[in-house]
């Protein structure tokens, strides 16, 4: 039994990759860069390379396959590029799709990456395939980014105001898309039809993070919100313009609205409690020391 990946070289696309291989899975990974997707392809997974905006490698990638795990970079062509890919999926056969989403994607989404998600998880739902959600909020692999500057001021600095979130760890989330993936889910019925939104285990302010970090390092680390523009102008080098004003406007819903509540689907699925922020710093210590 194949099961195709997209976004190996990626965060969570990796993690999936690297648990679904302790799981002994047959994988192929559908990769744009074939020198970075090296490790892979030495533990075992079959390489189709090649871009997902192209019909032809997407069908070749798909042949044979029967379920595929779909996590595209956020950008102007995303939701056009999932639907496509849904559509090649059904023409392929393939019998489930495992789409990475978001908890901010909802039907009255207001800001471009969450509506991006929701209307390709429409699309999927309505295509006939067998489909599941994977819904994280934040990463705390994000963090890492603040490495130096809380290496080198014991400060960090994030757009997010006094919003909250429910940041989980990226392995946990590969985690969930590896059970997805191979499991037997709740009752021995299968994942097929479920929406997972998947959290850390509290509900966190940026200022409480700072609190994890000063206790875990035994130095005061302080959280220093940024005005947005100033946060614009910083990533103006490095996110194409699209990409820029959408991950202003997702930092600016967080820091407004925020999340409310954990939700305890990642112990369900997982059998155990998610990794905590305080872990994740734990496990990181020496990035951030």
């Amino acid at each position: 039994r194949m099961i195709l990946l997209t976004g190996v070289t990626g965060k969570t696309g990796g993690e999936t990759a690297k648990q679904l291989l302790q799981k002994g899975a047959r994988l192929r990974a559908l990769v744009r860069n074939e020198a970075k997707a090296d490790e892979l392809r030495a533990a075992g997974v079959e390489l189709v390379v090649g871009d997902v905006s192209d019909a032809d490698t997407v069908r070749r990638a798909l042949q044979g396959a029967e379920k595929a795990f779909l996590t595209l970079p956020n950008g102007k062509l995303q939701l056009e590029q999932e639907k496509q890919f849904t559509d090649l999926a059904v023409a392929a056969g393939l019998k489930h799709l495992v789409k990475m989403s978001s908890m901010e994607a909802v039907a009255h989404a207001k800001t471009p990456i969450p509506r991006g998600h929701w209307a390709a998880e429409e699309y999927i739902r309505a295509s006939g395939l067998d489909w599941t959600m994977v819904k994280p909020n934040f990463f705390m692999q994000n963090l890492l980014s603040s490495a130096g500057t809380i290496k080198a001021q014991r400060k960090f600095f994030l757009p997010m105001g006094n919003g909250t979130t429910g940041m989980a760890d990226v392995r946990d989330i590969g985690a969930v898309c590896a059970e997805v993936l191979t499991g037997h889910g709740p009752a021995g019925k299968g994942h097929a039809g479920q929406s997972y939104e998947i959290t850390g285990p509290e509900v966190l302010t940026f200022h409480d993070v700072a609190d994890r970090f000063s206790a875990v390092l035994g130095e005061k680390v302080e959280y220093v919100p940024m005005p947005m523009e100033q946060f614009r102008e910083r990533m103006t080098k490095i996110l194409e313009p699209w990409h820029l004003n959408a991950v202003c406007e997702l930092f600016r819903e967080i820091a407004e609205i925020g999340l409310d509540h954990t939700t305890d689907t990642f112990r369900k699925l997982i059998g155990r409690e998610p990794r905590s922020v305080t872990q994740f710093i734990q496990d990181h210590v020496a990035l951030f020391r």
